[in-house]
């Protein structure tokens, strides 16, 4: 089906219970099929034959980050081969910790290839959500077991009190905590992987961290764009010293986790929304100043390009997403913030279908 004429359909449905559940079926068809063509696209870019993922502007390093995230679109694309490579390559050089989480980084030309044991939460959170996943996508209990076993670690080692003794996911096992609380990365807790892991595992403290995390972010955007980095004390939420207190490369995954969380209406994507109003077309801001909502700086980039096209499509009810279309040349971070926008689309947003 064409995408204006599905979108034809689409308007014509707008008032009808159909839309007002899981995407149509038609919508589902031939989002899979975009999926699996761009996934090939992206794994030829940024993935090499062992199964690990390169940031190329970073020294081509590799991050637990960017194996969950990859591991989670091979599992979304239905690619088994891939998913199990990256998965491998995790186990033999990032999980070398005392517990099940992953160092947070290797870098293939240093003398030492991973300097730092400590873990980054959101990879570790992607990586057992990509297990989630595959383990009902591809009928394998294994992976059932390796999601339980991170899950674990992460409730028992990365959860602080937050406000109201409220639990919150902490950046990384240590290195955070200050004299008046913890320095905390509100994109770092995806609501809805976090729900969909504790429903598996019962872990209803991953849940409640979940709804902390929404919370936070609901206080933060009251006064501005959702910041990168916050300080948590006891008094309230505020700037962390040494730390970005603007919505920049971090912050701009909250508006696109909180669609894909069915959180439309969060006031983050407000927030959002407003500021990316001010740029000019064709561009999105990727460093917003978080009281003013001014951009700082903005980019052509496809990927960041389609979470402004994505936000600002469920803020303001419309029917179809100005996303551009994927960008096989693209670095491996906008390129995969575009994947999971097409993967948030699908799921949670099928009106906002790309036209």
């Amino acid at each position: 089906m064409k995408r204006r004429a599905f979108l034809s359909r689409l308007a014509a449905l707008s008032g009808s219970a159909a839309l007002t559940g899981s995407p149509l079926m038609a919508q589902q068809i031939e989002i899979r099929s975009r999926i699996e063509d761009v996934w090939s696209a992206w794994r030829d870019a940024h993935m090499d034959a062992n199964g690990r993922v390169i940031d190329g502007p970073q020294q081509n390093a590799s991050h637990s980050e960017g194996q969950g995230y990859g591991m989670l679109l091979a599992a979304t694309a239905g690619d088994r081969s891939a998913f199990d490579r990256m998965d491998a390559w995790c186990r033999f050089n990032l999980e070398i910790r005392e517990d099940r989480l992953m160092a947070w980084r290797w870098l293939p030309d240093a003398r030492i290839r991973v300097p730092d044991l400590n873990n980054a939460t959101d990879g570790d959170l992607f990586r057992a959500w990509a297990l989630l996943r595959a383990a009902q996508r591809f009928d394998a209990p294994g992976y059932m077991q390796a999601a339980r076993d991170i899950v674990s670690d992460l409730v028992t080692r990365c959860i602080a009190q937050g406000p109201d003794a409220q639990p919150l996911l902490m950046p990384a096992v240590h290195g955070f905590e200050t004299t008046d609380g913890f320095v905390y990365n509100p994109c770092y807790a995806m609501p809805l992987a976090m729900t969909e892991l504790a429903r598996a595992f019962d872990q209803p403290r991953l849940a409640a961290a979940a709804k902390g995390a929404v919370e936070v972010s609901r206080q933060l955007a009251l006064r501005g764009v959702v910041p990168d980095w916050v300080e948590v004390t006891s008094s309230g939420l505020r700037a962390a010293e040494g730390f970005s207190f603007d919505a920049g490369y971090e912050a701009m995954r909250i508006p696109l986790y909180y669609v894909w969380s069915g959180l439309s209406d969060h006031p983050a994507l407000l927030r959002y929304t407003e500021a990316q109003s001010r740029v000019p077309a064709g561009t999105a801001a990727v460093v917003i100043e978080r009281q003013t909502g001014h951009p700082r700086a903005t980019s052509t980039e496809a990927g960041y390009r389609s979470i402004a096209a994505l936000t600002s499509c469920v803020v303001t009810g419309q029917v179809g997403a100005i996303i551009p279309p994927f960008d096989p040349r693209a670095e491996y971070y906008p390129a995969t913030l575009q994947m999971f926008a097409m993967i948030a689309q699908a799921e949670a947003a099928p009106m906002c279908v790309p036209i």
